[in-house]
């Protein structure tokens, strides 16, 4: 029943997660390794929290470059006011 419950409770979990089979199976069995029973239910989520957090950062688009003159005209925006407050 055991070995059952551990290949059956990845499934059921899957069905609601949209997360890779072995990613939810290896969160079942660490979580009961790391936890105990309650790591069966600890384990997955925090996987799958892991998971979206990484995914997101990932999927994360950085913002497009500057025009190089316009990021010139700004340092030397900036150059002039510090050599300004210097004196």
């Amino acid at each position: 029943m055991g070995t059952m419950d551990n290949v059956i409770r990845p499934m059921l979990i899957r069905m609601g997660a949209d997360l890779p089979m072995i990613l939810i199976l290896s969160g079942v069995i660490g979580g009961l390794i790391a936890f105990g029973m309650i790591g069966l239910f600890i384990g997955p989520v925090l996987l799958a929290v892991s998971w979206r957090l990484f995914d997101a950062w990932l999927q994360e688009v950085p913002p497009p470059p500057k025009d190089p003159d316009q990021v010139l005209a700004e340092l030397e925006a900036l150059n002039v006011s510090n050599i300004n407050s210097e004196k």
